[in-house]
């Protein structure tokens, strides 16, 4: 078998009862045959049109030839190093692909001004704008973080004398405004699938062609999904996916939370990518599954919360089930592909079992629009509560700030946690400046008591930030921004990369405030000196 997965204890009891039912139903083998009304009469309309992904194999076959074909032009030109430039779905799968086959792959999914002009200037070992070509992908087409990227790599390849139209690659659905504009532009455009979801989208142009380009074997990626396309497929209680969506979805009471732990695996950065298929599927009606991606030591590892199933991704589920320590947990294992496919067809499940349409973002558009709104306007920012040593603190709600301590604040948030909460760490500043800022996870994961997710903004906002509106409101949420003096202008546009994630941060807290959830938002003024004063607070 291409893919793998044990469960025990009181989790594999939760799957003996649940599975029967799914097999009776015969949801896999529905799924696979495209049926629609699997999800119900409300769902149907929009899944008749997404489930394209269950055929990306055969339907991508075609693209490796090509995508092969443009990679070796560019690489006779000493083109070699690919930047991808892309949100949720379209950065989150070919980031995967390439860390696990360990080629290099510059992912772009962020606004902050100091990560853009890394991206455009390059580096020594990658090389620099010269030797670069920009994948823009974008299935809306009209994705603001993806077009500003496209605008600002224009004018730097304008500004060394080389046309863009040879330098940039389009990934985008057919008749998408981006797919018309380039098209007409003149750029090379590769079409995906228009009947696959963002987040269904791994074995899509939007997965392969960023991969390839890169130097990923995307045929022999193809191959190992090929191999778990009939386990899958299969009405039977040994299919791994059934077996997976039970473990995460079944249950009453049902765990609500799932722990992503990669444990001696060859597969680098699967979690990110569950995370977002996971979270933006399941969240919304006020229910959901969220995912919290751990280490083998995080706190909610050596205390597990009783509304927390762990998932272990391991080379080995057999071997790994031999040892005490695991029992209770989900242990699962497969090809990078297999995973892709078992998880993808899991989630739809999960979806069905949980009453929700698991093909829609009903809450992903209300951040967006706030964010519109603010650039519109350019209100001044609303004064802090206090500053303290450079840091500026703001709040939802004045008590919050009593203390006027970050230790005191953060205390305040965490007691406003219900009994099932969840802490969710949102980060819009320079990750690559600040790469030690997501170590603030496990001290914050042990301080508040409870499953606490981290996520950079911008990028998050098209994964959790789906469940952070739409699923259970028991989520308090720290914000994280900074001031910088490095800023980088959006050719044609009235605001600059420094505007709009600031306007994408207060935008997006404005929205949960409404949702009756508390924000705090830290703003460092002086972020490597200031860091230092929050990992002190949060222990």
């Amino acid at each position: 078998m291409s893919f793998e997965i044990h469960v025990s204890g009181h989790v594999k009891s939760v799957v003996d009862a649940t599975v029967p039912g799914l097999v009776a139903d015969l949801v896999a083998s529905g799924i696979t045959a495209g049926d629609a009304t699997l999800w119900g009469p409300a769902a149907e309309d929009e899944a008749s049109q997404r489930l394209g992904w269950v055929q990306a194999v055969s339907v991508s076959r075609p693209l490796v030839a090509e995508i092969e074909a443009l990679r070796a032009e560019l690489n006779a030109k000493g083109v070699t190093r690919v930047v991808l430039a892309g949100m949720g779905g379209s950065s989150l799968a070919p980031e995967v692909i390439s860390q696990t086959a360990g080629v290099p792959l510059v992912i772009l999914d962020s606004t902050a001004p100091g990560q853009v002009l890394a991206a455009i200037d390059g580096d020594p070992e990658s090389g620099g704008l010269a030797q670069t070509v920009l994948v823009v992908s974008s299935k809306s087409g009209s994705t603001v973080e993806t077009d500003s990227a496209k605008r600002a790599f224009e004018a730097a390849f304008r500004d060394l004398g080389i046309d863009p139209l040879e330098r940039i690659v389009v990934v985008t659905d057919p008749g998408s405004p981006l797919d018309e504009a380039a098209r007409a532009d003149g750029y090379t455009v590769f079409n995906a699938d228009p009947t696959v979801g963002g987040r269904y989208s791994a074995l899509t142009a939007f997965g392969l062609v960023p991969s390839g380009l890169a130097g990923v074997d995307i045929g022999e990626l193809l191959d190992e999904a090929d191999a778990t396309l009939l386990e899958v497929a299969i009405d039977s209680p040994e299919n791994p996916a059934l077996v997976l969506a039970a473990a995460i979805a079944g249950g009453d009471p049902r765990k609500d939370k799932i722990g992503l732990i990669t444990d001696g695996t060859h597969i680098v950065g699967l979690p990110d990518w569950i995370e977002q298929l996971v979270a933006e599927s399941t969240g919304k009606e006020g229910t959901g599954i969220l995912p919290v991606v751990l280490l083998p030591v995080s706190p909610e590892v050596e205390t597990t919360p009783a509304d927390l199933q762990l998932v272990r991704i391991v080379d080995d589920a057999d071997h790994f089930r031999l040892f005490e320590r695991h029992a209770g947990e989900v242990l699962i294992s497969g090809s990078l592909a297999a995973q892709f496919i078992v998880w993808e067809y899991a989630t739809a499940i999960a979806g069905r079992m949980l009453g929700i349409n698991p093909f829609d973002q009903p809450d992903v558009e209300s951040a967006k629009s706030a964010t519109r709104g603010l650039l519109d306007a350019r209100p001044e920012p609303p004064a802090p509560a206090f500053v303290l040593d450079g840091v500026e603190v703001r709040v939802t709600d004045p008590e919050l700030a009593a203390s006027g301590t970050i230790a005191g604040v953060l205390e305040a948030l965490w007691a406003r946690l219900p009994e099932d909460g969840y802490v969710a760490i949102q980060a819009y500043v320079n990750r690559l400046e600040l790469p030690q800022l997501h170590g603030l996870r496990e001290l914050i994961a042990a301080d508040s008591g409870r499953p606490t997710t981290f996520g950079w903004g911008p990028r998050f906002l098209h994964s959790t930030g789906q469940y952070h509106k739409g699923g259970p409101a028991q989520g308090v949420f720290l914000q994280i921004t900074e001031r910088t003096d490095v800023d980088l202008e959006i050719p044609d546009r009235p605001f600059t990369f420094g505007q709009l994630i600031e306007a994408q941060a207060a935008g997006d807290a404005s929205v949960i405030a409404q949702h009756g959830r508390p924000v705090v938002t830290l703003t460092l003024t002086d972020p490597q000196v200031e860091v230092l004063s929050l990992f002190e607070a949060a222990q």
